[in-house]
């Protein structure tokens, strides 16, 4: 699953790069022969579908685009736990009821990246859900409809999904992001400019799957809004990195990675 901005399309776009990419050097060994030249092929084209389909406005309130120099430099509190609890509602599974506050901005970003970057996403009626509950009202509309319409039936297919969203039997599609930290950059009582680093899981488990399930690292700007009772996306981008040397893992067999990602759920993060 790709995320990102496209620039220039009349209002829309921004600084934002997409999370699949080809590699600059020689392929890991121990992924040789799992991927074909059709798959690689295969995945440029699904980036540049993605690319279209969340290219939306990234304009944010006047108030997110100021950034004072004191905010922006290292403070030795950065990267340590405030303490808070997470939210503990959820509508449609998604949680909400972020604190008024610089940690709930990033509480609530942290959250939002994670359904953003996840499979749901290319299901239609789970898509709907999560416009509306993380979506600023003024946003919704339209971007419902670039969704639906970048997300269609024909797209689908050519990722191996049916109309709904699903993989065909014996696979399982995944698209799961995990947060490894969050940064404000900016912040007002009415809005908020989060970073949010992560790594994430992406491609199809099955045996004959020509997509095998990979892993990247990604930073996710979003800004947000306070919308009177919790936080809300106005727009977000996307580039690659920072990413750590790779390990010397194994890679797992498609039943394993299968079966890990059914088994094991998700978690609700608070900076």
């Amino acid at each position: 699953m790709s995320l990102g901005d496209e620039p220039g399309s009349g209002g829309y776009g921004g600084t934002g790069q997409t999370r699949t990419r080809l590699p600059d050097g020689p392929a890991d060994p121990r992924r040789s022969g799992r991927t074909s030249p059709r798959s690689l092929i295969t995945v440029v084209g699904v980036v540049v579908l993605l690319i279209a389909a969340i290219a939306f406005a990234n304009r944010g309130d006047g108030d997110s685009a100021a950034r004072s120099g004191a905010e922006n430099k290292p403070r030795t509190s950065t990267t340590a736990a405030s303490g808070q609890k997470p939210p503990e509602t959820t509508s449609n599974g998604i949680p909400t009821g972020f604190p008024h506050t610089q940690e709930g901005a990033q509480s609530a970003a942290a959250n939002y990246a994670t359904v953003l970057v996840s499979a749901d996403i290319l299901k239609p009626t789970r898509r709907s859900e999560i416009v509306q509950q993380v979506f600023a009202t003024d946003q919704q509309a339209e971007l419902q409809q670039r969704l639906d319409q970048a997300y269609s039936k024909e797209f689908l297919s050519k990722i191996g999904l049916d109309q709904n969203g699903n993989a065909p039997a014996g696979h399982t599609y995944v698209s799961r992001t995990a947060p490894i930290g969050t940064k404000t950059t900016s912040y007002s009582e009415t809005a908020a400019n989060v970073e949010v680093w992560c790594t994430g899981l992406y491609g199809t488990a099955g045996e004959d799957s020509t997509d095998p399930v990979t892993s990247d690292w990604f930073t996710m700007t979003l800004q947000l809004r306070w919308g009177g009772d919790d936080w809300k996306v106005a727009s977000f981008s996307q580039k690659n990195g920072p990413a750590p040397v790779p390990g010397d893992s194994k890679a797992s067999s498609a039943d394993e990675m299968a079966k890990a990602v059914e088994e094991y759920g998700g978690f609700t993060y608070a900076r």
